[in-house]
């Protein structure tokens, strides 16, 4: 009994003891108000740092262009249109060379080199094959008589190359020659004369 009444006071004893250095070893941690101090342990303080907020960009900085209207571009449609003179709506089908082209009073095209004719020079082309507007299809028989069709030559040139290769087997026999074939670029300027000629039966009017 003796034995047991002094483990109980020692305990209770060492109890005592071990509670009073807990409170002594870790004391209750205070909260300071002061500004943290420069150093290494300044990120251990418990005051969170400051952002910079970021900055906003400005609204008046990005202007809007503004949108034209469907009456503004039908205006500057019109007056666009009233400068240029109207298109007259014809073509025609001529040959010149063997070939058959498809003109119109105001483009362009390639033929085969005109011999006697010179840059700026006037030409008419009389081989009309066919004459269409938009009411009449005159049909030639060959040609539409008293039909014509008036062009300007702008330049005398020369179409892309183009190679012409000979191999012969066994023969030693190779030739490789080039070859441009001359042309003339001509510009229609108006189709005439079809007026005269009877309309197609075929085509109402």
């Amino acid at each position: 009994m003796a034995s047991s009444s002094a483990t109980l006071s020692l305990c209770s004893a060492f109890a005592s003891h071990c509670n009073v250095s807990s409170r002594r070893s870790n004391p209750k941690p205070s909260l300071s108000l002061s500004k943290p101090s420069t150093g290494f342990l300044s990120t251990a303080s418990t005051s969170r740092p400051s952002f910079l907020a970021a900055p906003k960009f400005a609204e008046s900085a990005v202007v809007a262009e503004p949108e034209t209207t469907d009456i503004e571009a039908a205006v500057v449609s019109d007056v666009a249109d009233e400068d240029k003179p109207p298109r007259e709506e014809i073509f025609a089908v001529i040959m010149v060379g063997g070939r058959q082209y498809i003109v119109f009073p105001g483009r362009y095209l390639y033929t085969s080199r005109l011999k006697d004719a010179n840059v700026n020079d006037q030409i008419v082309l009389n081989k009309v094959l066919l004459v269409g507007t938009k009411t009449h299809t005159y049909i030639g028989k060959p040609v539409v008589t008293n039909a014509t069709v008036h062009a300007v030559v702008e330049s005398q040139g020369l179409d892309d190359k183009v190679v012409v290769f000979k191999y012969k087997p066994k023969k030693k026999y190779r030739r490789n020659i080039g070859h441009r074939q001359p042309n003339t670029r001509i510009r229609i300027t108006g189709i005439t004369g079809y007026e005269e000629f009877p309309a197609s039966p075929n085509v109402a009017a």
